[in-house]
């Protein structure tokens, strides 16, 4: 007759009770603090900050606005090339198969997209400030420091492990539908005040 040497143990869980919520608990909370505190310290530094008027700007352009919404329209661009690529991933889009190709593009287009927003946000919390004169300027200034944040908490799910299976699409849409408000509250209403042009 054999003996198991683990016997006297193997009824012990790995864990202690009452610490099982814990780990589950900070996956969520983490991110969440994350996000808060990117929203909040962007808005914080773009209120306190005494605006330069502009940040940068580029050769070809005639205008930092233009500079502006040229760099947010190719974010946009970008974010629905990943929106469309996280559809044929998960199988929601027809005719198109989740290959590696799928997920390798899935992957630069939010990359670019991101760093496309960068110097956008610079100019807007270095040059402009975090602003609510009127409701659209308000709701892009309060939007555009919730994208970072919501963003960045994207960005610390992807490293979790054993996630519900909807959070990574609800959080991916609600980063895409964020910046896609932000667009239309700056570069289209830029486009349709000032004409499109450079």
């Amino acid at each position: 007759m054999s003996v198991d040497p683990n016997a006297p143990t193997s009824s012990f869980s790995a864990h202690p009770p009452g610490n099982h919520a814990r780990p589950g608990l900070a996956r969520f909370l983490v991110p969440a603090l994350v996000a808060a505190a990117v929203a909040v310290g962007l808005g914080a530094y773009g209120k306190v900050h005494d605006p330069a008027g502009t940040a940068f700007n580029l050769a070809g352009f005639n205008s930092t606005g233009a500079v502006k919404s040229w760099l947010a329209t190719a974010a946009v661009a970008f974010a629905v090339v990943q929106l469309l690529s996280a559809l044929a991933m998960y199988g929601r889009l027809p005719g198109v198969r989740a290959t590696p190709p799928v997920s390798v593009v899935h992957r630069w287009s939010g990359r670019i997209a991101f760093l496309l927003a960068v110097p956008i946000a610079v100019h807007c919390l270095y040059g402009l400030g975090y602003q609510t004169y009127d409701s659209r300027v308000m709701w892009h200034s309060l939007l555009g420091c919730f994208f970072f944040g919501a963003f960045s908490a994207k960005m610390l799910l992807l490293r979790a492990e054993r996630l519900p299976g909807w959070l990574l699409p609800v959080m991916g849409g609600l980063v895409f539908t964020v910046l896609t408000v932000v667009w239309l509250t700056s570069a289209l209403w830029f486009f349709r005040t000032f004409g499109v042009t450079t």
